[in-house]
């Protein structure tokens, strides 16, 4: 099962959450209003092309597990790793996170303004449709969050943990992070993450919670320079 992890994107957009991407069969992306990410059938040797009907010049997308040469029409803008990391097993830790409330539509505002300003990762307005997302209010102000985004099979990402910088320090994200892992447990689901390489604070706090490295991939952000292919 882990091995789907190698290519998560691919098996995301094209498996149980198709209906929020589009594409082709060789190359798809997570629809408008989502997170920006495209994702291919052969990392290896990534279809652009099948992508410039579905992309907007200039716009910025970031790619997982692809490492050659930028091909024509395209751009890389930024290079860096990521480790992907495993739930190791076990029960979640018991913090109840009992003042956390389900976000809907009415928080999706104030969860892409909180995501813009802590950068847990690509984030767009409609991201809290991808799955159950959880945060904590201070007099109707989000002040922290954690999610759910990609699912393939019984693998289930948790994602967007982030809290403002005016509630740190309050363990807010390891309690909505350790109660959406014992939700996904509950549900026969293996929970995983992304974390970036350079934020070690992070990679430490998922590892002292409960996660294992499973293995560090490329990430990138690309876009079309506004050259449309041959």
């Amino acid at each position: 099962m882990l091995h789907v992890l190698d290519n998560i994107f691919w098996h995301a957009f094209s498996g149980s959450q198709a209906h929020f991407a589009e594409g082709t069969s060789t190359a798809r992306r997570f629809a408008r209003g989502f997170s920006p990410i495209i994702a291919f059938a052969d990392p290896i040797a990534p279809d652009f092309d099948a992508l410039i009907p579905y992309c907007d010049p200039d716009e910025r997308f970031y790619c997982d597990g692809w490492s050659g040469p930028a091909p024509a029409g395209w751009r890389i803008e930024i290079e860096a790793s990521m480790h992907k990391m495993v739930w190791a097993g076990g029960s979640a830790p018991l913090d109840k996170a009992a003042d956390a409330v389900r976000l809907g539509p009415q928080h999706a505002k104030q969860a892409l303004d909180l995501a813009l300003l802590t950068r847990p990762g690509p984030f767009g307005p409609r991201t809290l449709e991808l799955g159950d997302y959880y945060g904590c209010l201070d007099d109707g102000r989000l002040i922290a969050m954690a999610g759910e985004r990609l699912q393939a099979g019984a693998l289930r990402e948790v994602s967007g943990i982030c809290t403002h910088p005016d509630a740190q320090g309050r363990g807010l994200a390891r309690r909505l992070t350790a109660m959406l892992v014992r939700l996904q447990l509950a549900r026969g689901q293996t929970p995983f993450l992304h974390v970036m390489q350079a934020n070690s604070t992070a990679h430490d706090f998922y590892l002292r919670l409960g996660f294992r490295d499973y293995r560090l991939s490329p990430v990138r952000v690309v876009s079309r320079s506004g050259c449309e292919s041959n």
